[in-house]
This record gives C-alpha cells, sequence and structure tokens, in this order.
C-alpha cells in the first residue's frame, strides 16, 4: 500500500486519486497512518461485506455445541482476490 503524507495528498491529490484506484492508499499525519483512499468500487464491496452481517466472534463461540454435539457450518463464500 502507497504512503503519502498529508501535505503530499493535498498537493497531488488528482494523483493520490489515480492510485486509489488500482490499491489503497495511506496517508499518513505526523508520520502516523490517518486515512486510506480506496477505489469506489472496492469501499461498495466492502460495505456489501459490512452489511452481511457475519456473526460476531463472541456468537460463534458461544454457539459452539459442548462436548461431541453436531453443529451446523455456516457457508460463506470467500472473497475475491485480485492477484
Amino acid at each position: 500500500m502507497a504512503t503519502w503524507s498529508v501535505q503530499d495528498a493535498k498537493n497531488r491529490f488528482s494523483a493520490v486519486i489515480e492510485a486509489a484506484r488500482a490499491k489503497p492508499q495511506t496517508v499518513t499525519k505526523h508520520g502516523k497512518p490517518a486515512v486510506v483512499v480506496v477505489d469506489a468500487a472496492e469501499f461498495n464491496r466492502l460495505q456489501r461485506l459490512d452489511q452481511a452481517e457475519a456473526p460476531s466472534l463472541p456468537d460463534l463461540l458461544l454457539a459452539m455445541p459442548q462436548d461431541d454435539e453436531e453443529f451446523e457450518r455456516i457457508r460463506l463464500r470467500p472473497r475475491d482476490l485480485d492477484l
């Protein structure tokens, strides 16, 4: 992931946008990551994943059967990878 300082990102905002279309861009403030600029399609994909309302880890752990009981596996579609 490419990194830009706030000043560089402000001065070259169009370049940040173009780069973000290919892969997320980190913008740092005082040397620490502040925000990430992502392509709109990637943002929408992440929102859909968030809205899928996958169960939380505590919910999954509490739902696990005790001892030798059977349990139903959750069918989730693996994410798409752009390699």
